[in-house]
C-alpha cells in the first residue's frame, strides 16, 4: 500500500497560526502529547494544527528544526504507523499528524486509541477526525485518553458574526457591528474568505474599519449571498430579493449558505416577536444573540404577524430540505421560497 506522507515544513505553517474556537494548542512550556482536531471546517483545522506544531516547537530544542509527519490515515499501512507510535532510543521529539482519521481501517484505528493512552516521551500525536466515517468510535476513545479536543466544526450562520469579530480583534481591531455586518454581508459564509478580507480591510485602512470601507472594498461582490437576499426576503422587498438571489446563482453562491442565510432572517424574526417589545441590550441575553441583531430583527418585524411568521417558518423548513437532495432543482426551491416569505410580509 503506498503511503502518502508528507514533511511539515516551516513554510507549511500558516501566516496566522492561532488555534480555532474552542481549543488550544496549550502552553508552549508543556503542550499535550495527544490532540483530537475534531470537524469539518478546512481553516480551522488548519490553524488548530498549526497552533499545535508551533506550541510543541516552542517547547522543543530542536526549534523550528523541528519536522512534522503527517499521514492520510486510510492510506497509512499500520506497520509503518506503528513505528512511527514507538519510543525512540534518545526520546527526541515527533509531531505526528494523522489527517482523515475516519477513513482509518479496523487495525490503524485500534492501534491509535491503543497507544493514544501512553504515547512515548516526545511523541505527539495530532488526530484530524471529522467525527464521522468507519472510524468514529476512535473519537471517543481519544476523549478517555485524555486528548486535548480542538473544535472545528462547520459554524452555524449565527456564529459567522463572531468569527468576525475575532479576526478583527485579534489585529487589534475593535469592529462595530455594522461593520460586521457588512463584512458577511459582502463576503459570504466561507471562513477563509471571511478571514483573509478582515486582514486585507485592517491593512488597507490603517485598522481604521467602518462600514463605509467595507462596501467601498467590496462593492459589486455577487457572494454578498444569503444575508443580503435575506434581509430583501424579510422586508418584503420581492424585485430587489430576487434580483440579489439570481445574481449569487449566476456567481456560484452555494445554495446551502443562501438557505440557512433565509431560515436564520426568519427564526431571528420569530424569536425576537416572541420576546415581545423590550431594549435590545435587555433582551440579548436571553435570547443569545447581540444587541445589534435584535434592533434589526424588531425593526425588521414591523409587517409580520404571528401567523404569518410561522408559515415562514414552515417554508424555511421546507427550503432546508429542499437544498440538501430533496429538491431536483435546488435554484427553482430557492427562488419559490424567497417569494412565499416576501407575499407573507407584504399580506
Amino acid at each position: 500500500m503506498t503511503t502518502r506522507a508528507r514533511t511539515t515544513a516551516d513554510s507549511d505553517l500558516a501566516p496566522d497560526s492561532r488555534p480555532a474556537p474552542g481549543g488550544s494548542s496549550g502552553g508552549p512550556g508543556d503542550p499535550a502529547a495527544l490532540h483530537l482536531v475534531l470537524g469539518d471546517e478546512d481553516l480551522l483545522i488548519e490553524r488548530a494544527v498549526n497552533g499545535v506544531l508551533a506550541a510543541v516547537r516552542a517547547a522543543s530544542q530542536e526549534g523550528q528544526n523541528l519536522q512534522a509527519t503527517r499521514l492520510r490515515a486510510g492510506e497509512v499501512a499500520v506497520n509503518e504507523l506503528a513505528e512511527m507510535l514507538s519510543p525512540s532510543l534518545f526520546a527526541e521529539d515527533r509531531v505526528i499528524v494523522l489527517d482523515a482519521a475516519g477513513e482509518a481501517g479496523k487495525e490503524p484505528a485500534k492501534l491509535v486509541a491503543d497507544t493514544a493512552a501512553d504515547l512515548p516521551e516526545g511523541v505527539h500525536l495530532v488526530v484530524v477526525h471529522s467525527g464521522g466515517g468507519r472510524a468514529k468510535s476512535m473519537v471517543p476513545a481519544l476523549k478517555k485518553a485524555g486528548a486535548q479536543v480542538h473544535d472545528c466544526a462547520k459554524l452555524k450562520p449565527q456564529q459567522r458574526g463572531e468569527f468576525v469579530r475575532g479576526e478583527f480583534r485579534a489585529a487589534g481591531v475593535r469592529a462595530a457591528p455594522e461593520v460586521v455586518e457588512a463584512v458577511l454581508a459582502a463576503v459570504g459564509s466561507d471562513l477563509r474568505e471571511l478571514a483573509s478580507a478582515c486582514s486585507q480591510l485592517v491593512a488597507d485602512t490603517g485598522g481604521k474599519v467602518d462600514a463605509a470601507a467595507v462596501r467601498k472594498y467590496y462593492a459589486g461582490r455577487a457572494e454578498v449571498s444569503g444575508f443580503d437576499v435575506a434581509d430583501k426576503a424579510v422586508a418584503g422587498d420581492r424585485a430587489a430579493a430576487l434580483e440579489a438571489l439570481r445574481w449569487a446563482l449566476q456567481r456560484g453562491t452555494a445554495h446551502v449558505p443562501l438557505a440557512d442565510a433565509l431560515a436564520d432572517a426568519v427564526n431571528t424574526i420569530a424569536r425576537v416577536g416572541a420576546a415581545g417589545r423590550g431594549d435590545p441590550y435587555s433582551l440579548a441575553g436571553s435570547l443569545g444573540m447581540p444587541p445589534w441583531k435584535v434592533k434589526k430583527a424588531q425593526a425588521q418585524l414591523r409587517g409580520w404577524r404571528p401567523e404569518t411568521i410561522g408559515r415562514a417558518l414552515q417554508v424555511v423548513a421546507t427550503l432546508n430540505g429542499d437544498v440538501k437532495g430533496g429538491s431536483p432543482e435546488p435554484d427553482y426551491a430557492l427562488e419559490r421560497a424567497v417569494l412565499r416569505v416576501c407575499a407573507l410580509r407584504a399580506g
